[in-house]
């Protein structure tokens, strides 16, 4: 069962990768009204679809979101937005789910999903480049370490591993998967079992089955970091290296022309 100081906690999370300009107006109106009623925001985006749309993402704090509460968030939002105006033209309201390729906008984020493909555009350019892709390797202070899978595709590339501050990244969405649509099936099912255990729909677990479930859950969250074979010096005095050597003095102990 989620810890409701958990739940807080994740509720207050900021937010690292953020938009600009109308975007940035739109989520100061949001915010609020979505943390009063339990969601977290996590991208807006503005396009010129039908006029104008205003999408809003969110989700609950563990990352789930139903039909059910999109639809709660645009009934307590719109009114709101019609106040505040912070578009200031007409638009159509999107409540929508991040969806399985989602944003990446937290610190949490890309914890909650270490190991899996990412696709990153940076605001400030790392290194000379702008775009990035690869597996997430974990965080280190305000960065996230990726190892690049295109590495091996460029001439004179040096590291595969590349470490990114997060608060100079525009852009970063996962890559769709197969471990990734299994990662997500599995957590809408963990979600909606605990949905019906805490409304009562269903007994919970014994202490027993819930120490179990969050020992595999720890399992499945813990994504050990690869070894770099490239900094790691080859050994010298190997099994391999003293049969070479063996076979080297009786090749030159047989060899007829030698004293010649």
């Amino acid at each position: 069962m989620t810890d409701p100081a958990d739940t807080n906690a994740l509720l207050d999370e900021p937010r690292l990768v953020v938009e600009p300009g109308v975007g940035a107006r739109v989520a100061a109106v949001a915010t609020p009204v979505l943390e009063g009623l339990g969601y977290r925001l996590v991208r807006i985006k503005i396009s010129g679809e039908a006029g104008c749309t205003v999408q809003i993402m969110a989700e609950r704090p563990d990352g789930t979101m139903q039909i059910e509460d999109c639809e709660a968030i645009s009934k307590a939002l719109s009114p709101v937005m019609d106040i505040a105006d912070p578009v200031q033209r007409a638009y159509r309201l999107e409540i929508s789910s991040p969806g399985i390729d989602r944003p990446l906008v937290r610190r949490t984020d890309f914890e909650r999903y270490t190991g899996h493909l990412v696709k990153i555009e940076m605001a400030v350019p790392h290194e000379g480049r702008k775009r990035f892709r690869g597996a997430i390797q974990g965080l280190e202070g305000g960065s996230v370490r990726i190892v690049r899978d295109d590495a091996k595709d460029h001439k004179g590339a040096q590291e595969a591993e590349v470490l990114l501050p997060i608060e100079d990244i525009a852009n970063a969405n996962l890559v769709l998967t197969d471990a990734l649509i299994a990662e997500s099936m599995r957590r809408g099912r963990d979600a909606e079992r605990e949905h019906l255990e805490q409304s009562g729909a269903i007994p919970e677990p014994p202490a027993h089955a819930r120490r179990a479930r969050e020992k595999r859950d720890l399992k499945k969250s813990f994504q050990p970091k690869p070894k770099n074979k490239t900094n790691k010096p080859a050994p010298k005095n190997t099994k391999a290296h003293r049969l070479a050597a063996d076979a080297k003095k009786r090749a030159a102990n047989n060899d007829p022309h030698q004293g010649d």
